[in-house]
């Protein structure tokens, strides 16, 4: 969108009797001035002619001229507008899906120097996506032992963000990971839509061990349906720091604040994810660091861009009333003073 007001006249014809103005002005000085005062002879207008005259009400004749221009402009009707744009979608639909199960606790990545949990870099790393998909219909399923339907396909991305911002560890009740439930749940939503290009972006850090559904199974539905889907296996695998939790199910810290660790085993099938990409014309990503699975995503971006349709139109108001009011009041300012300093004797 345009930020600069656009200007133009409606009736731009009008502003041709500004060419007038000039010969208005030059024959009323040729025609003099109406008398204020009759004398019965000229003698006496004599001599007071060599009185030098003063040049306070000089600019009182500019008045009437100045008026007429302003009127002129306000039939030349001006306008103020502002540059539109509708956007039309680029035809992608894209399903991200994050693995909310409890190994996502592992804090094996580092963000400003300091240790994070996966969760935590995903969601920094998919709101990123989103922003820069603003023309695509983004939806978003959540899964560890059940997918969850977070937020449908829309393009109103704020709403997703905030979504995003909301995920949590627990949100979702177990702690296994059901990644061929969550992809066909993810199919599912995508497979009866006519867009152009379906995918699905299936992040998970374990392996599938809960659910109804093989990630094979799921991968064939997919391509049935038209689906593409990228596959991201994220995180380290063997023992991988987990946070030591009490009783209640909670993080532990010690007496410095800072949250106690522990080493637990983290496994991920890896075989599995790149199955499925292959079998729908995907790709399949490994991400152990943040800087990795930002590159991934970007790479992604990049694979699948479409053209967008932009129709650009301009909304224009009318503001002839301003230059009219302008040349009312010049108007009225001229009748003032022929009634008060500049009166005429009869």
């Amino acid at each position: 969108m345009n930020d600069l007001p656009l200007f133009r006249f409606a009736e731009p014809y009008w502003l041709l009797l500004l060419l007038l103005l000039p010969v208005f002005w030059w024959l009323r000085g040729k025609a003099g001035q109406r008398a204020a005062v009759r004398f019965s002879s000229t003698a006496i207008a004599g001599q007071v002619s060599a009185l030098v005259r003063s040049r306070a009400g000089r600019w009182v004749r500019a008045i009437r001229p100045l008026a007429l221009a302003f009127g002129i402009l306000a039939l030349a009707r001006p306008q103020f507008g502002n540059e539109q744009q509708t956007i039309t979608s680029s035809g992608v639909d894209i399903m991200l899906t994050a693995d909310l199960s409890m190994s996502m606790w592992a804090h094996d990545f580092q963000l400003e120097g300091e240790p994070v949990d996966r969760l935590t870099v995903v969601k920094d790393v998919l709101k990123d996506f989103v922003e820069e998909r603003k023309n695509d219909r983004l939806g978003l399923i959540a899964f560890a032992s059940k997918p969850y339907l977070i937020s449908p396909l829309t393009l109103n991305h704020d709403w997703l963000l905030q979504w995003i911002d909301d995920l949590e560890l627990g949100m979702i009740d177990g702690n296994r990971t059901a990644v061929g439930d969550a992809l066909g749940r993810a199919v599912n939503r995508l497979s009866k839509l006519e867009a152009k290009s379906k995918i699905v972006i299936l992040l998970t850090d374990g392996d599938n061990n809960a659910g109804q559904l093989e990630p094979r199974l799921a991968a064939q539905a997919a391509k049935a349906s038209g689906v593409k889907v990228y596959t991201i296996g994220v995180g380290r695998e063997g023992m991988v720091p987990m946070p030591l939790l009490d009783r209640n199910g909670n993080p532990r810290r010690d007496a410095a604040g800072r949250l106690m660790l522990q080493r637990n085993f983290s496994s991920l099938d890896l075989g599995s994810l790149q199955e499925v990409a292959e079998i729908t014309g995907g790709k399949f990503y490994r991400a152990t660091n943040l800087e990795e699975l930002k590159g991934i995503y970007d790479q992604i971006d990049q694979l699948e861009k479409r053209d967008v349709n932009i129709d650009l139109w301009v909304d224009y108001a009318d503001a002839y009333v301003w230059p009219l009011a302008i040349a009312l009041g010049l108007l009225v300012l001229e009748a003032l003073l022929a009634l008060t300093l500049y009166r005429r004797l009869p």
